[in-house]
């Protein structure tokens, strides 16, 4: 892996002397960049401030700013924080930033800020292509230069070339990100940190969340974590990349595991996988995959060193045809949520959705001769109803479509409910087992309050905590059931098929409810 004294090989802060042993204590924080960005000087301070205690580079975005004004206001009262290395960047509005200003004025900006003590400027192509070498020379010559490209809604054809012309001139390293559609795409992208030196390396987009973080492995001198705004698609905060993931301690001998799904940004499984992992002092990493094509993502499993993953919404019925090999219940149920890479890059998948559903239910009511309604018919219902069988319930299933209600009910030997008959019918429990009312789409409720029937709702979402579905049983008087439980129940399950630990239960639960805690908080705030 490029280490990022390759990139940052001799600059020292002000008032640091060279021979001491500042420039080591650096490098090990030099894997995450934090981005400030801001319309006023006072909140560029502060965000500097924020990000000075969590890593050692620094990227100022000074086309954020509201103006040449707001600029040098910025840059005059600038206060370097102690052994920080800091990076200028002033991108104009052809190269997506937000400068409006002209050339001269960019170069100025920049010509401030190494004055200021930022030791590098980022410089955009467009901008090098219209400037005389010798410009760049007088004017910014006491700076280190990163050449940068940006294609923000592409891949270009030949990236190689793109680096090549970057390279040139004064550059001292150089920056491609580029918009990736696929992990196929991401990993060309990777190819140019593997070949060269001094190569900063960005996919952008949903897709490429995980790549982003797995950039700094991969070759890339450092990956972009904003302090609050995000200045481009896909940057993950850094707060999410220091506390959530780790990512100081990502390196070769990492063992990374993720989530897949679409959508995937809701999921919390990134918090509680990770924070089993701090509790185990395991050297590994969980990350969310956005994944539309489950081909793109199983052919970059070896590449990108998986070595096992959740599935979710949509993928649970339709993995098992890329798997080498299957438990035998998750055949029975047919549905996966838990894959295993075992040796020479075999999958082999699990469902612990069943055990999830069985720990929410069997201390709160008698499964045994219940009747059970599960609206659904996807792969959580197939756990949710295998496992009510299982337990010698009978699983009652209603969904959008007559067809599955009945495949699924004849599988797990339950029953079909037409959705027009749930209303004039008594349930012991009902369980939703569907999507609708999951974050973000949280006023929406599978069943209205006069279908709840019953005397006890279990929702397996778990994110709102307590679900459109789950206050309409309140309201009646019903005892409800979050979705946290079967949540937290399958997770650990997962982290001892993936580790051959036992989970810590409680940590990954506490993990999970704090995240909650912190967005209802959020919320209550936002209304």
């Amino acid at each position: 892996m490029l280490e990022p004294e390759s990139l940052f090989p001799c600059t020292l802060a002000p008032g640091i002397k060279a021979g001491t042993d500042w420039k080591h204590r650096v490098l090990g924080r030099d894997k995450i960049c934090a981005v400030v960005a801001a319309a006023d000087a006072g909140a560029m301070r502060r965000q500097l401030r924020v990000a000075s205690r969590e890593t050692g580079t620094v990227e100022l975005r000074l086309d954020w700013l509201a103006g040449d004004r707001e600029i040098s206001r910025f840059l005059e009262g600038l206060k370097v924080p102690r052994k920080a290395m800091l990076i200028a960047t002033c991108r104009r509005r052809s190269a997506g930033g937000k400068y409006v200003g002209t050339i001269a004025a960019q170069l100025a900006h920049l010509a401030e800020a190494i004055a200021a003590g930022c030791q590098w400027y980022d410089l955009e192509i467009e901008t090098v292509r219209q400037c005389p070498p010798k410009l760049l020379n007088v004017l910014l010559a006491d700076g280190r230069q990163l050449t940068s490209a940006h294609f923000f809604d592409r891949m270009p054809k030949n990236p190689g070339r793109v680096a090549n012309e970057l390279a040139r001139g004064k550059s001292d390293a150089i920056k491609i990100a580029a918009h990736c559609d696929s992990l196929r795409d991401a990993r060309k992208i990777f190819a140019l940190g593997h070949a060269r030196r001094n190569v900063v390396a960005v996919p952008m987009g949903d897709v490429a969340v995980p790549a982003r973080l797995l950039a700094i492995r991969e070759g890339s001198a450092f990956t972009y974590a904003p302090v609050e705004n995000a200045t481009a698609p896909g940057q993950v905060s850094l707060e999410e990349v220091k506390r959530v993931y780790r990512l100081d301690n990502l390196t070769r001998r990492t063992q990374i595991y993720g989530v897949i799904g679409d959508p995937v940004g809701h999921s919390l499984s990134p918090t509680m996988q990770n924070a089993g992992f701090a509790a185990r002092h395991l050297d590994a990493m969980y990350l969310p995959f956005l994944v539309r094509d489950l081909r793109d993502f199983v052919d970059s499993i070896g590449p990108l060193g998986i070595r096992g993953f959740s599935v979710t919404i949509p993928h649970k019925q339709a993995i098992p045809r890329y798997l080498d090999g299957c438990d035998p219940l998750a055949a029975r149920i047919g549905a996966v949520n838990t894959v295993v890479v075992r040796g020479g890059g075999k999958l082999y998948g699990y469902n612990t959705d069943y055990v999830g559903v069985l720990r929410a239910l069997e201390d709160r009511m008698p499964l045994r001769g219940s009747r059970v309604l599960i609206a659904g018919a996807g792969g959580a219902a197939r756990a949710v109803a295998f496992a009510l069988a299982q337990s010698g319930a009978i699983p009652c299933i209603t969904a959008r479509r007559t067809a599955r209600a009945k495949a699924l009910a004849r599988a797990a030997g339950g029953e079909a409910i037409d959705r027009a008959s749930v209303r004039g019918e008594f349930f012991d429990a009902i369980v939703n087992a569907t999507p609708v009312g999951m974050h973000p789409r949280v006023i929406e409720s599978p069943l209205a309050s006069r279908e709840l029937n019953c005397r006890l709702v279990f929702d397996t979402i778990y994110r709102p905590r307590i679900t459109k579905l789950l206050r309409l049983a309140q309201q009646r008087g019903i005892e409800i059931v979050s979705g946290v439980e079967m949540f937290v129940a399958q997770g650990t399950a997962q982290f001892e098929i993936w580790t051959g630990e036992r989970a810590p239960t409680s940590a990954m639960r506490r993990a999970v409810l704090s995240a909650l805690a912190r967005e209802e908080a959020d919320s209550r705030k936002g209304s």
